[in-house]
């Protein structure tokens, strides 16, 4: 079996590869290829990866190039996790929405359809010449914003399925706090990708014991203190939010802490720094601790598992990932990407049957599926005009002159990624 990483150099591959190499009876991976423009940074992060491969005793071949065409050819799926732009691009991102007083974030707001515009066109380009290469192959997306690029790629015909690991890390955290081990955790896990909400945490399966009630009675002050909301919010929605709630539940409140402490972006930009001085270390042979920091908690089992199940039967039946709504959420097109529960196998994907909505949660929904609407037919298609409908239609933006003074700075901000600009 041959995978290949587009986007290899990143700091986070060596959290993949750790996955890639533990779990080798899950996901027997041939040869593994680590696809990056960035030479030096690449060979720093393959040598790691051969080291990581020689320590678990796995068989593999890790193999690095700059060449597209040649690293996907052969390969029977394909994990895209490329930032375009890098982090400096990701910095402008977080800063000059608050220059509006807007929330900055990659994902998120109009920082977030910045990185759609630069993403999607160059995600679109790379799945082409995977098809070209192998048809068969399947794409599997950790590329934020997962929800569009995905809904770009599912458009276009491709064989993709979206990615992210915020569902993981709350059954992994559930699963610590009632003592039980991950695999008896399944979420009630509903939304758009980073705008979702846990509706149940069941017992063993989708018809389980709701644990839910008793896991916040129990445990609500330290799963608010994660998410950074008040107590009170988790005890009168009866659910736990995605910590991507916060931007629009307490949104006002996250643009003054914005403002008055460094960037993410800088935080992560220095943590890389870091990252690729140990990296370079011959006689580093496993992920440092350090990485747990940059983010990505349990990104690679998340991989491992879906790879896995895409390729064959070796993955878990039932995973949350981002694909075509087919009827799940009425409320919203066929063609909408939700991230929800779903039966994975080698024949394709298929959302699980989820609970009737509350408007409290369907309403948001609705609004950024429109967005998501506007936001990837201004990828596709550029023009300013379209820039603006996108920004008019966010939650978190909604107000004309806003979206006029996002519009000018989201373009000034990105003309070397935007050609029609």
């Amino acid at each position: 079996m041959k995978l290949a990483v587009v986007g290899g150099g990143s700091t986070y591959t060596p959290e993949l590869i750790d996955g890639f190499a533990r779990l080798r009876d899950t996901l027997p991976v041939s040869e593994l290829v680590l696809i990056d423009p960035a030479a030096e940074r690449l060979e720093l992060i393959g040598g790691l990866a051969r080291r990581i491969f020689a320590r678990e005793g796995h068989p593999g071949l890790v193999t690095t190039t700059t060449d597209l065409d040649a690293g996907v050819d052969g390969a029977d799926a394909v994990l895209l996790q490329l930032r375009v732009g890098g982090q400096a691009a990701r910095l402008r991102d977080e800063t000059w929405p608050l220059e509006c007083g807007c929330v900055g974030q990659e994902t998120t707001g109009a920082g977030g359809l910045a990185k759609a515009l630069r993403t999607v066109p160059v995600v679109l380009d790379i799945a082409e010449r995977v098809r070209r290469a192998n048809p068969h192959a399947w794409i599997i997306d950790f590329t934020n914003p997962v929800g569009i690029v995905t809904r770009a790629l599912l458009q276009a015909g491709h064989k993709a399925v979206g990615l992210c690991n915020v569902a993981i890390g709350l059954q992994r955290k559930f699963a610590a706090l009632l003592d039980l081990a991950p695999a008896d955790i399944h979420l009630d896990h509903v939304g758009l990708n980073h705008l979702t909400w846990e509706l149940g945490v069941r017992r063993g399966g989708p018809d389980g014991e709701d644990l839910l009630p008793g896991l916040l009675a129990a445990h609500g002050e330290a799963i608010a203190g994660e998410l950074r909301l008040p107590r009170a919010v988790l005890d009168r929605l009866g659910v736990v939010p995605s910590y991507y709630l916060r931007y629009f539940y307490a949104h006002d409140e996250v643009v003054r802490e914005l403002a008055t402490k460094p960037s993410r972006a800088a935080e992560v930009a220095a943590m890389e720094r870091e990252l690729l001085a140990l990296y370079g270390d011959p006689a580093l042979d496993e992920k440092p601790a350090l990485l747990a920091k940059r983010g990505g908690a349990f990104y690679s089992e998340a991989a491992v598992d879906l790879a896995a199940s895409l390729l064959g039967d070796g993955g878990s039946p039932v995973q949350v990932v981002n694909t075509y709504n087919n009827g799940t959420l009425p409320f919203l097109p066929d063609d909408a990407v939700v991230e929800v529960q779903a039966r994975v196998t080698a024949s394709g994907v298929a959302p699980l049957p989820v609970p009737r909505l509350d408007p409290l949660y369907a309403g948001l929904i609705s609004n950024v599926t429109a967005y998501e609407d506007l936001a990837l037919d201004a990828a596709v298609r550029g023009g300013r005009e379209r820039v603006f409908r996108a920004l008019l239609a966010h939650p978190l933006v909604g107000q004309f002159d806003l979206a006029e003074g996002l519009t000018d700075r989201l373009l000034a901000h990105n003309k070397e990624h935007l050609p029609w600009a």
